[in-house]
């Protein structure tokens, strides 16, 4: 949740919110992406929707992603194509969440203006301290790939801690923590936990499983190559409308021969995962 002020000499001051659902992470819904589903289930193309608001392909794609992963079901359904192909639209849980989001925002703008009509009683600290607490509330995250699972398995030492956290019924990650890191997160098996990793952590293989130390390897189909200078972010598309960003050279990529279509494999050691729960 965010606030802007605007008041007048003779009027109190007003607030208007901009509401997000989110989670522990992070923004799962907010006005930009609800604009955004909204405007694909008007053109049916995540090109076109991204051209109407606007806002760049690649930031739609990214927002599709972490709402996709995040969300209890996939949002958008999405058949792979070029930058004007394949096709997209909103699931009936999609639909739900922005009926929902919609009618949330309506009473909540309606609290705001009756709390506005009590600012007038607030001193000019208690102001400030109101605002730096929304900022604290708020947490951002640089992980390019966010997920939601449940811990399967937990094994500990006197020292470290394994953590098996499954995605859904194709997928599970190995983490790798210490003792103390798995007793403060309260971890238990059953409980719902969030895997952050960066795409800078992860390599890709294709071909033959790859015989490597690395404990995770998630295998999915490429679906969207970003190239820029030196490096090229590499999506691929997982089991149950999961996703995952790798970035790797541009070297790596004419070697692999990666290409939107390719069945590619995703490495990063148990190390490279950072863990988050609701204690």
């Amino acid at each position: 949740m965010s606030l802007n002020m605007h008041s007048k000499n003779h009027h109190p001051p007003r607030l208007l919110g901009r509401l997000s659902l989110a989670t522990e992470l992070g923004d799962l819904l907010g006005d930009s992406r609800i604009r955004l589903l909204e405007a694909i289930d008007r053109h049916g193309s995540i090109s076109q929707a991204a051209k109407a608001l606007p806002m760049s392909y690649k930031a739609a794609w990214d927002a599709l992603d972490a709402m996709n992963n995040l969300a209890e079901q996939p949002l958008v359904e999405s058949a792979i194509g070029g930058r004007t192909g394949g096709g997209t639209q909103l699931t009936a849980h999609g639909r739900r969440l922005i009926a929902l989001y919609r009618a949330v925002e309506h009473e909540f703008q309606q609290a705001l203006d009756r709390l506005a009509g009590h600012l007038d009683q607030v001193s000019d600290g208690d102001e400030q301290a109101f605002r730096t607490l929304l900022r604290r509330l708020s947490m951002h995250t640089s992980a390019r790939n966010r997920f939601v699972g449940t811990l399967v398995q937990l094994t500990t030492d006197s020292v470290s801690a394994e953590a098996g956290v499954r995605l859904n019924d194709t997928n599970q990650l190995t983490v790798l923590l210490t003792r103390e890191s798995a007793e403060r997160l309260a971890l238990r098996p059953g409980a719902e936990v969030h895997a952050l990793v960066k795409a800078t952590e992860i390599l890709l293989a294709v071909g033959e499983p790859p015989q490597i130390s690395a404990t995770n390897q998630l295998w999915g189909v490429v679906s969207r190559i970003h190239e820029g200078g030196v490096d090229a972010e590499v999506t691929l598309s997982l089991s149950d409308g999961l996703s995952l960003a790798a970035v790797i050279t541009r070297v790596a990529l004419e070697r692999l021969e990666l290409q939107p279509g390719c069945r590619a494999c995703a490495v990063f050691r148990a190390s490279s995962v950072v863990l988050a729960s609701c204690v």
